[in-house]
């Protein structure tokens, strides 16, 4: 255990150093490494004369996310495009990084391929952040010599599944943070002013209309189990995310439930394909055989429905079946989608014809964010205005009614 501990402590020891070059230029840079000797012997075996190495740790940090790994990938092809060594480009990204995770990461995998590891297996190395389809189409790059072009495509395709994931959050947070507004505020009500109303209603000794006896019922509940309301509501929203998140079972009864709510399940059916067809796209395009670029396909489409299907379709596929046939079988596909895939199949042409059907299917959900957005605020206005107005109304009845007897 001391020894595994010592290991990692040593892994997190980054060292700047600053020297001479042969034509006596001043360089810098930074070199992860066990110690100071050992930077120094690296630089010598360079021809770099060594001045000062000054030891530095990369601690904390934010967690890496997916959109630091597409900037990543479009900052190391606009480099690669440019003529930087590969070598060079990862310095210049990790020192650009402005998240020390971010900055270990880079340094990790440059000190990989420095010491001769391929960039494709020293990205395998952080499967955390680099998965399958990461990797097999640097790997492709690569292989083929062409490793610029498929970072372009990688970064093209980043960024397009970056842009619908954002379209959908952008449409979620609006009614869910009125609503959670809508609650807090019910809640202030019914804990604090119902209670305050009900005081002078006391004072008039008469009857109170049905209406308000309710909204009285409510705030007593309120006031007496209020700690109980927020606890479940808070913890049952916790488990039942967290269920979501960690439960297979869940996860796939979750997107079955998805693509059957009304007006939303449209939006992310039609997100799905898109990204299905973006994916499968890019694979194909860069040279992977298709029975190996539907194990990636599955997964990066992000809901459970198209990842099983996916899996029936390459079956189908690595037994002789014709993928249209395949997508048709399974009966998630519209009908447009197996149509291009067929055309794309007959002419030799499926990675255009998939990568059409793919912004086909993102203008789909930039029209149906735009649609779901403003069919929302009408509908969030009509339950808000039907409810505070409804206790307003309540309140006010018993005034009303005072008010005919004067």
């Amino acid at each position: 255990m001391a020894t595994a501990t010592a290991a990692k402590n040593l892994k997190e020891l980054v060292y700047e150093w600053e020297g001479k070059d042969k034509n006596g230029k001043v360089v810098r840079g930074e070199m992860r490494a066990g110690g100071e000797a050992v930077v120094g012997a690296s630089l010598r075996r360079q021809g770099i004369l060594v001045n000062k190495v000054k030891k530095r740790r990369l601690r904390g940090g934010k967690a890496i996310k997916q959109k630091d790994i597409a900037i990543f990938t479009r900052q190391l092809t606009t480099m690669m495009r440019a003529g930087v060594p590969l070598i060079q480009a990862f310095d210049i990204v990790a020192r650009g990084s402005t998240n020390p995770r971010m900055t270990r990461l880079l340094t990790d995998i440059r000190s990989d391929v420095e010491t001769g590891t391929s960039l494709s297996s020293a990205f395998r190395k952080h499967p955390l952040h680099f998965d399958a389809l990461y990797c097999n189409l640097v790997e492709a790059g690569e292989a083929g010599g062409i490793l610029e072009q498929l970072l372009d495509r990688l970064a093209v395709y980043q960024e397009k599944t970056m842009a619908i994931k954002n379209k959908i959050k952008s449409a979620l947070i609006y009614p869910i943070a009125v609503l959670v507004v809508a609650f807090v505020v019910l809640a202030v009500i019914m804990i604090f002013v119902i209670p305050a109303f009900k005081d002078v209603f006391s004072s008039f000794g008469a009857d109170l209309p049905a209406p308000t006896l309710v909204v009285i019922a409510l705030s007593e509940f309120f006031v007496k189990y209020w700690w109980l309301i927020f606890g479940v509501l808070g913890g049952g929203t916790y488990f039942f995310l967290q269920s979501w998140k960690r439960s297979v079972p869940m996860q796939k009864f979750m997107d079955r439930v998805l693509l059957r709510v009304p007006v939303f399940g449209d939006l992310v059916n039609k997100s799905s394909i898109a990204r299905w067809t973006r994916t499968l796209s890019t694979m194909f395009a860069a040279g992977v055989p298709l029975v190996e670029a539907l194990d990636s396909v599955g997964g990066a489409s992000g809901n459970a429905v198209f990842a099983e299907a996916t899996e029936q379709i390459q079956k189908d596929v690595s037994t002789g079946s014709a993928l249209t046939t395949a997508m048709q079988t399974t009966g998630v596909f519209p009908t447009m989608v197996i149509q291009m895939c067929a055309i794309g199949e007959e002419s030799g042409s499926l990675d255009a014809m998939l990568g059409k059907a793919a912004e086909f299917y993102e203008d789909e959900v930039d029209e149906a964010v735009k649609g779901l957005s403003s069919l929302m605020e009408p509908f969030i206005i009509v339950i808000l205005g039907t409810l505070i107005g409804g206790i307003v109304v309540s309140m006010y009845l018993p005034i009303f009614k005072l008010g005919q007897v004067v």
